[in-house]
């Protein structure tokens, strides 16, 4: 990015005459990332150091900068400053789906974490989706996973607790669904079925996938069978609309 200033009537509203300096200053940092002067995950200059370069005031770079976050180019992380966000990741929704091995083959680091668990009783749906009569004891599990370090999935998952019992702590060790179910001689496991809607991230959602309150997410309902066609786990997994593009493969 050149450091030329834009001073045509900086005026407090971000409004000049023809094209709005905010659009202006919104454009020039697109190219810069596109052409790779920001590459994704880097930190863009602060408000302060953009306002210098342009020749503006901070009210004009704020709006710019959310207006890229609007686009999904950038993401702001309150006390730590304004990221470039990666390229979306092509998430296919298959006979077998495996977040990993998904994430993994576009080239990023996989990581996750269980966040916290607990037993209770299966409710009308999650009963159902499981095959088992309502209030018979589940396992819940709260995930959360990214890919590079940036969170890309908020996920809830139940298991029939007599099953899978301490399926938790293996969880917790190999943070791999795969890995856990396996060591339940659960060795490989298939959709049976999903179902995508599109949601308003909540304050929960919002804080886990670090993403502002209101922003748009996909969410993804899943019901995974064994060999035998026996449910093994229905999740509820929640995805930044703007940080990924789900496929549908028949």
């Amino acid at each position: 990015m050149t450091a030329r200033a834009i001073l045509e009537s900086d005026r407090p509203d971000g409004r000049s005459a023809g094209v709005s300096l905010w659009r202006r200053i919104a454009d020039e940092l697109e190219q810069s990332i596109v052409n790779g002067r920001f590459e994704p995950g880097s930190r863009l200059p602060g408000e302060i150091e953009l306002a210098a370069t342009f020749g503006v005031n901070r009210h004009t770079v704020r709006r710019a900068i959310a207006a890229l976050a609007e686009h999904g180019l950038v993401r702001a992380e309150r006390g730590s400053g304004t990221y470039v966000e990666p390229p979306r990741i092509a998430y296919p929704i298959r006979a077998r789906t495996r977040f990993s091995e998904i994430v993994g083959a576009a080239g990023r680091a996989v990581t996750g974490r269980l966040m916290t668990s607990a037993v209770e009783p299966a409710e009308g749906e999650i009963a159902r989706r499981l095959r088992l009569k309502p209030g018979t004891a589940v396992l819940r599990l709260e995930l959360l996973r990214h890919a590079d370090r940036i969170p890309l999935c908020a996920a809830t998952s139940w298991l029939p607790a007599e099953r899978f019992p301490g399926a938790a702590k293996i969880y917790a060790l190999s943070n791999s669904t795969t890995r856990m179910l396996a060591h339940f001689a659960v060795r490989d496991y298939a959709r049976k079925s999903t179902q995508v809607t599109a949601a308003i991230a909540d304050a929960a959602a919002a804080a886990g996938l670090k993403i502002a309150l209101g922003r748009p997410i996909l969410v993804v309902e899943s019901i995974d069978v064994d060999g035998t066609g026996v449910p093994v786990i229905t999740t509820r997994a929640r995805f930044p609309a703007d940080r990924l593009s789900l496929t549908i493969e028949t």
